[in-house]
């Protein structure tokens, strides 16, 4: 139960709010488990509000700063102003899933990377990663930019990614993270409401640049959802995956966010393994399997920021099958059979961490 007043449509404006809650056990959950409904129906915005209240409620506790903009949309700051931290990223990145799948930091491989990795465990991978968490809509203004993810794309179902997926969505509510170095003038906040269908006042909005410690561990966590994506990009059939596990190593918090972008694209490009359960026929997995590693493609080896760099700066000059975990395998729900392809790259990953 939320205590009065700190429910975050109670929030008042330009307020910031500071927890009070006081966690009786130091390893339980931040956020309460989403329900789905019984007309299967995943309700991703419902679902990821129920998280941003608690977060609300958390906020001390989180370092994050909520607060409520001209408007009444409510923007929490997770690493531009706020400190943010390893567990405000934690539950940045389930909000980016609508609450359908479960992030965690755990050991990490010394012989990969000396540090932890990003784990993601999900039951319902195409809900979750792609009508929800890939980042799918480049959000634009005066002088602002942001790239967004979660279920408010559902909400907006401009994508033709829903087409093939379904999942879009009507909700009283929205919910969107924004990878982006500052937080969202009123303008912006009014464009994405209406594009959601929502007041701006039921629009809530989190933000961290990429060179944070909240954002690296948000971005980090789509290991799943990029080789969802790539799958989806192969015309693969997603509704024959079942359930998906990734691990990421987390890299160090770059000083800005070109360089952020780089290193976290080489943690899943050179260090990412996933696991995906399907149904369906061995030989359609044998086929496709090499072709979903990133290292089935001719800019694979080198880190990142020297990829970007020789193509501008530009990510759509680059080919975006790039863009997939290093290390993919397949678990035939059906035959019982396992199919394993690529590999990670750690001389690459200490090149890019290093820099």
């Amino acid at each position: 139960m939320w205590l009065p007043g700190l429910c975050k449509r109670n929030l008042p404006t330009r307020c910031c709010i500071v927890s009070t809650a006081i966690r009786k056990a130091m390893d339980r959950p931040i956020v309460a488990a989403a329900r789905t409904s019984q007309d299967n129906s995943m309700h991703l915005n419902e679902n990821a509000a129920r998280l941003c209240d608690q977060i609300v409620d958390d906020a001390m506790w989180l370092k994050v700063r909520p607060e409520r903009n001209a408007i009444g949309t409510l923007v929490v700051d997770f690493g531009i102003d706020a400190p943010g931290g390893l567990e405000a990223g934690r539950v940045l990145a389930e909000v980016c899933l609508a609450g359908l799948g479960r992030v965690q930091l755990i050991p990490g491989e010394p012989s990969l990377w000396p540090g932890p990795c990003v784990a993601v465990t999900t039951d319902h991978p195409v809900a979750a990663c792609m009508a929800s968490q890939y980042a799918g809509w480049q959000i634009s203004g005066d002088d602002y930019f942001a790239i967004g993810s979660g279920p408010m794309r559902a909400a907006a179902g401009r994508e033709s990614l829903y087409e093939k997926i379904g999942n879009r969505e009507t909700s009283p509510q929205a919910v969107g993270v924004l990878e982006s170095g500052s937080l969202p003038p009123a303008e912006v906040c009014v464009d994405i409401a209406a594009a959601c269908q929502v007041p701006p006042d039921q629009l809530t909005l989190l933000v961290a640049p990429t060179a944070s410690l909240a954002g690296t561990v948000q971005v980090v966590a789509r290991s799943v959802e990029m080789a969802m994506h790539k799958l989806h990009e192969l015309d693969f059939d997603l509704h024959r995956i079942v359930s998906g596990f990734g691990t990421t190593p987390l890299p160090p918090t770059a000083a800005d966010d070109l360089a952020g972008i780089g290193r976290t694209n080489d943690a899943v490009i050179y260090g990412s393994q996933v696991a995906l359960w399907l149904r369906g026929d061995d030989a359609s997995l044998e086929q496709i399997g090499p072709r979903v590693p990133s290292s089935a493609q001719p800019d694979h080896g080198e880190p990142f920021a020297k990829i970007f760099a020789r193509y501008h700066h530009d990510f759509y000059q680059i080919d975006p099958l790039l863009f997939s975990p290093a290390v993919v395998t397949l678990h035939n729900l059906e035959t019982g059979n396992r199919f394993q392809f690529g590999h990670t790259s750690p001389e690459v990953l200490k090149r890019s961490f290093s820099t």
